[in-house]
């Protein structure tokens, strides 16, 4: 094994008993959490501070990471949201103009334990083929044995809420500098990117944190609602899923991505499954059943709403679905201007094929304002 950073050892300890050594990457710990693989060939950074990795290991499948530092406009919340980082080169200096540091000493800023130098490709396919599972990465306790019993007690994610882990303390507004239409966001775990894309289309936008309710956040007189990603498991946020139902019943045009579109399913009573493997890439092909299109997306989920419970529903149409394994990727409620994306057509990192769903979200709004 070629040490080419840290001249710390560490190790990963899978919750089957698989063992992985290698070096330390970030902080000196010993961190747990869900372990999860992004395909995702750029953007890092933006990956590891989206929300919705909360609780989450991860595992870049490219190779190098770090190499290009860190930079203070490339970030979708306001710190680091991953558990751990897995890699197999980590790059503690890094060649960008622009920079504004090392990963390695954002890691460390954040307390974030990672471990690299080990054979990444091995463990993706391991997780690919076992499917998702727990796992402890520990550089100041090298004892396999006492990690496999730490990792015994690591919670499931199935049935395990954290959106209110992630969502802001309170409300505020971000404006759009050509203000045309006013939209309610609740913060399930929201990336910068989407308040951003909000505000470029003329949306000014006030965010409510998860708890709040229907009442409160309809006496604003929004004339959009936007649900937002985050963290979790869907169906273990009841109360949440309580107040989109009133929200889509409002009659306001509602759009929401990942999470917001899992909570607006079961509020319209769909359920939702946790997936074998979930999707975490920015290479991810959807078809819009509407166009006939394909999109490439950028995609983060390990829960999907079942396609099945959606087609026996008569009040949604399906309107996008996972070209890999045909997973449903988006709906709409019929005779309701309420629609939702499994994927994130925000990006950051990613590919834009998708932010015409923004343009769709103003589109509703103003026709429902005109009538």
């Amino acid at each position: 094994m070629e040490n080419t950073t840290s001249p710390n050892k560490a190790i990963l300890v899978l919750e089957d008993g698989t063992v992985f050594e290698g070096y330390a990457a970030g902080k000196i710990g010993t961190t747990e959490g869900e372990i999860a693989f992004n395909t995702g060939m750029y953007g890092y950074q933006e990956i590891f501070t989206d929300p919705s990795y909360y609780g989450q290991i991860l595992v870049m499948a490219t190779a190098h990471i770090g190499n290009y530092g860190v930079h203070d406009q490339e970030v979708e919340s306001e710190g680091l949201k991953i558990a751990g980082l897995v890699t197999k080169k980590f790059s503690e200096i890094y060649s960008r103009v622009g920079g504004n540091g090392t990963l390695q000493e954002y890691l460390e800023r954040d307390g974030i334990v990672g471990i690299c130098d080990i054979d990444s490709r091995s463990l993706v396919r391991h997780i690919r083929e076992k499917g998702a599972m727990n796992a402890v990465i520990s550089s100041d306790n090298l004892n396999a044995e006492a990690l496999k019993e730490l990792v015994k007690k690591v919670p499931s994610m199935e049935g395990l809420e954290l959106s209110s882990k992630v969502t802001s303390s309170k409300r505020y507004v971000v404006k759009a500098e050509n203000e045309s239409c006013k939209v309610a966001l609740l913060d399930l775990g929201v990336k910068t990117n989407i308040v951003r894309c909000l505000n470029d289309r003329g949306c000014t936008v006030e965010v409510f944190p998860s708890d709040t309710s229907a009442e409160e956040i309809l006496s604003t007189n929004p004339e959009g609602i936007m649900f937002s990603n985050g963290p979790g498991d869907p169906s273990a946020m009841k109360n949440v899923v309580e107040q989109v139902g009133k929200l889509v019943d409002s009659g306001t045009p509602c759009f929401g991505i990942c999470l917001g579109h899992q909570v607006i399913a079961l509020s319209q009573g769909l359920s939702t499954v946790k997936m074998f493997n979930g999707h975490r890439g920015v290479n991810h092909p959807v078809k819009n059943l509407i166009s006939g299109k394909a999109e490439i997306t950028s995609q983060n989920h390990g829960f999907v709403v079942s396609r099945e419970s959606a087609d026996a529903n008569d009040n949604i149409e399906v309107t996008h679905i996972h070209l890999n394994d045909e997973t449903l990727a988006g709906i709409r409620v019929i005779n309701k201007p309420v629609f939702s994306v499994q994927y994130h057509p925000e990006a950051s990192a990613g590919p834009h094929d998708s932010r015409y769903l923004f343009d769709d979200f103003v589109a509703a709004i103003k026709e429902h304002v005109m009538n």
